[in-house]
């Protein structure tokens, strides 16, 4: 489907690999994002407990 030949007709099935790079360290900033997002995230699945408790 989409395959390459050379000059003397094999195939090239060989993938393109992307550019490497590397992460970067997150800031503070991002850091406290992170953070609250968390916290957020743990205060919802509490209260989904805690309904599914009492509602049973």
């Amino acid at each position: 489907m989409y395959n390459t030949v050379n000059g003397q007709g094999i195939l090239n099935n060989n993938s393109n690999e992307p550019d490497i790079y590397y992460a970067e360290f997150p800031s503070s900033e991002q850091r406290n994002s992170y953070a609250l997002q968390g916290g957020i995230a743990v205060l919802m699945v509490t209260a989904l407990l805690l309904v599914a408790c009492a509602v049973s």
